[in-house]
């Protein structure tokens, strides 16, 4: 049983590090503080090869493994949660439905620019009155000759304004015990975008309800067999909560990086408070949850690119790694003390942004859900 990484592995994980902490890091505060969707960066994540990596190369992708992906989106999230979550959720729930269900017409149209990273897309699931229990999706889609007429909301939709976003995949109920998926291009008429949410966290990700209003698109653009969704979106969930797990170890290690050097740096009566055990031991436990998280991921993502089932290690992967990236920016703002509780601090925005990771995705009560189904409870 081997624990390392290849050599590439680890070559790519310098590249996208050093990548991250000179071109993200430096900008994260005022994008934070602006809430301002950093496209220019967005599209040099797009240029350093982020967003197709897990794609075929007939596509323009790297044909890399997904444990690749998983490990530039925890290298992202080391310095900036909001860039994580747009390369996560661009190329999980974005381009990646588009590459399991599409049609050849489909993928042809559509792949190119999202795999090279100048488009987006969104997926568009939670409603108002439909969180974890998807299956109670209201908004509607009904055939009218050879359109599908599309009407009802959607909340809390990732990468779905930007203005390099070019399509929002939904699902939409095309009867009454059917729910399929359906492709609604940017800018299609009585497709709204409603204004930005302020957030407590992840302010520089563009976040946005929708709005259908008799929006009319082709019968071609299902996505996938009809009455499918329902099973094709919880397909897509799984992989998309180990790489949710893989941006919460990015979130965790960020805050051990940072406290482990205030701690060194900081002295009080005299010597560094790392000396003191009460801080020593925060960061010590930092480490080993860390540790646990990384290798809950890694397995789970090795699961998945080895074919074998990983809907249970998903689940406990998200769960773990997300509860302890949470844990982690509360000690981090601890050992900070004033200064974490400043907006200036990283700790500060990191402990605003981890909360959010229990929820999407899935949310810490439906990880245990699916744990327990798993176990035959």
């Amino acid at each position: 049983m081997d624990f390392s990484l290849s050599a590439e592995h680890e070559s790519f994980r310098r590249v996208v590090r050093q990548f991250a902490e000179a071109e993200i890091a430096p900008n994260s505060e005022e994008w934070d503080r602006t809430h301002e969707f950093p496209t220019a960066t967005v599209l040099a994540m797009g240029d350093l090869g982020l967003f197709g990596l897990i794609f075929p190369e007939e596509y323009g992708g790297a044909g890399a493994d997904f444990l690749t992906l998983c490990i530039a989106i925890e290298e992202i999230a080391r310095v900036d949660s909001s860039l994580a979550i747009t390369l996560e959720a661009g190329v999980g729930l974005g381009a990646n439905p588009i590459l399991q269900y599409g049609t050849a017409e489909q993928k042809d149209r559509w792949l190119p620019d999202l795999v090279a990273g100048r488009r987006l897309a969104g997926f568009g699931l939670t409603e108002p009155d439909a969180g974890s229990d998807a299956g109670a999706t209201a908004t509607r889609a009904e055939l009218d000759g050879d359109e599908w007429v599309i009407n009802g909301a959607k909340s809390f939709i990732t990468n779905s304004g930007t203005e390099i976003t070019s399509l929002v995949s939904i699902t939409a109920r095309t009867g009454p015990e059917e729910i399929s998926t359906i492709i609604i291009p940017a800018a299609t008429e009585g497709f709204v975008v409603e204004p930005g949410y302020r957030k407590m966290g992840w302010r520089a990700s563009d976040t946005h309800g929708l709005l259908f209003e008799d929006c009319r698109v082709p019968a071609e653009n299902l996505l996938g067999d009809r009455g499918r969704g329902f099973h094709q979106f919880l397909e897509i969930l799984d992989g998309g909560r180990v790489a949710l797990a893989a941006m919460s170890v990015g979130v965790a290690q960020g805050c051990l990086d940072h406290s482990l050097a205030y701690a060194k740096e900081r002295k009080q009566f005299g010597r560094p408070i790392g000396a003191n055990q009460a801080i020593a031991f925060k960061i010590a436990d930092m480490q080993v949850a860390i540790d646990a998280a990384r290798l809950l991921t890694y397995r789970a993502a090795w699961l998945k690119d080895q074919g074998r089932e990983f809907r249970q290690a998903a689940a406990t992967a998200k769960l773990f790694a997300s509860e302890a990236a949470v844990d982690a920016t509360r000690q981090a703002t601890q050992i900070f003390g004033g200064y974490g509780f400043m907006d200036e601090s990283p700790v500060s925005r990191f402990y605003r942004d981890a909360k959010v990771l229990e929820i999407g995705e899935g949310t810490s009560e439906i990880q245990r859900m699916v744990i327990a189904r798993a176990l035959g409870l």
